[in-house]
């Protein structure tokens, strides 16, 4: 059965939240109420229900801006073409340029293009818990087993990961705004490199899991093949890689750019004797504070569940003291907040990857420079 309805004195097996452990004994504990259970499942239903329409929205806008980008790309050529490159060059350095055919704009959506994959593979696999839930004893196969229980370590850094690279790429695009650019191709390669780290990490448990016979006649429980010191060590290393090492990282590499916004609204440009093209530029607020949001929505609905998870491992005495009937409270609730992150982050992808107005000014600039510069003039 699924965590949400396992008693956490069976420690021993690895607390993965979708990971079959006997969900009741007689000589354990009595069965969840079928009200609770039933209330549980409808409840995670709804999640995955909105979350997989608010991610699978946000694909085909991102698509469709997509193709937009691309029949505008002949645009800047013109530009380079009619007037002196200096001028060109400087026009397209600047902070008030239109971001939406930017290097770093086209970054900024393949991120939020790999964050809302992540999340729609994580919430395909809510239907197997609520039909786990309802079941006694795993149902889908030894394979079903290893993919769809190390789906969840896979999507889970696969976005913890991509969200540190985006946290980094706001980083350079302040404090070395010249040297932001880069192509396509390298982009996807970091996007690529997150989901190969993430590949790596889940890849013990995919190999480890396998079907065991339940007792008294639970049917069979898909557990992973390791004793209590390996799987306290494996997710020591899980709960570092995925919550501790990256928090460590954004939390640095946003008091960074703190400490540069504070900088660039209480000091001149002229004050640190640096030259405008190579001085930091004032952070957006709104792309750093949406990047924020998704990253604290994360922890807020991660961190509880890897604590709950990791107790069992080092303190079994505290949760011995619990009610059984608390035990399974706490652990659905738990469920139910991780999907509800892939459920909430949508509404964050829409405002990070929102339709800019042109700047008008910009526009008419750009157009009067053009002009100026045609050899038809």
């Amino acid at each position: 059965m699924d965590p949400s309805s396992a008693p956490t004195s069976l420690y021993t097996f690895t607390p993965i939240q979708n990971v079959s452990v006997p969900s009741s004994s007689p000589s354990v504990s009595p069965s969840p109420s079928f009200a609770s259970t039933a209330l549980f499942c409808s409840l995670l239903s709804l999640l995955s229900l909105l979350g997989i329409t608010g991610n699978l929205y946000t694909l085909v806008l991102l698509l469709r801006r997509s193709r937009g980008r691309r029949r505008r790309g002949a645009g800047p050529a013109c530009c380079l073409t009619r007037i002196p490159i200096p001028s060109c060059l400087a026009n397209s350095a600047s902070p008030s340029s239109s971001p939406s055919s930017s290097p770093s704009s086209s970054s900024l959506h393949l991120q939020v293009l790999s964050l809302a994959l992540a999340d729609l593979l994580y919430l395909f696999t809510a239907p197997f818990i609520v039909y786990d839930s309802l079941a006694s004893g795993w149902a889908f196969g030894e394979l079903g087993c290893r993919l769809l229980l190390s789906l969840d370590l896979l999507t889970m850094h696969a976005s913890i990961f991509t969200l540190t690279a985006m946290s980094m790429d706001r980083y350079r695009a302040v404090a070395h705004p010249l040297r932001t650019s880069s192509s396509n191709s390298s982009n996807l390669l970091r996007v690529s490199l997150a989901w190969g780290l993430a590949v790596a990490l889940s890849l013990p448990m995919m190999i480890t899991l396998h079907l065991e016979d339940g007792e008294n006649g639970e049917g069979q429980l898909c557990v992973p093949a390791w004793d209590e010191q390996s799987s306290k060590a494996y997710l020591s290393v899980l709960f570092c890689t995925s919550i501790l090492g990256p928090g460590l990282a954004i939390g640095g590499l946003y008091a960074t750019l703190g400490r540069l916004y504070w900088v660039s609204q209480t000091q001149p440009a002229w004050a640190n004797g640096n030259s405008t093209a190579s001085s930091p530029r004032a952070p957006k607020p709104k792309v750093l504070l949406l990047i924020l949001g998704i990253v604290l929505a994360f922890w807020a609905c991660f961190l509880p569940f890897w604590i709950w998870q990791l107790l069992p491992l080092y303190q079994p005495d505290m949760l011995r003291t619990l009610p059984v009937g608390t035990q399974v409270t706490v652990n659905r609730i738990l469920t139910g907040l991780t999907y509800g992150n892939s459920c909430v982050n949508p509404f964050f992808y829409t405002l990070l990857t929102g339709k800019r107005k042109p700047n008008r000014q910009v526009l008419a600039s750009a157009n009067r420079l053009c002009c100026k510069g045609s050899p038809l003039q």
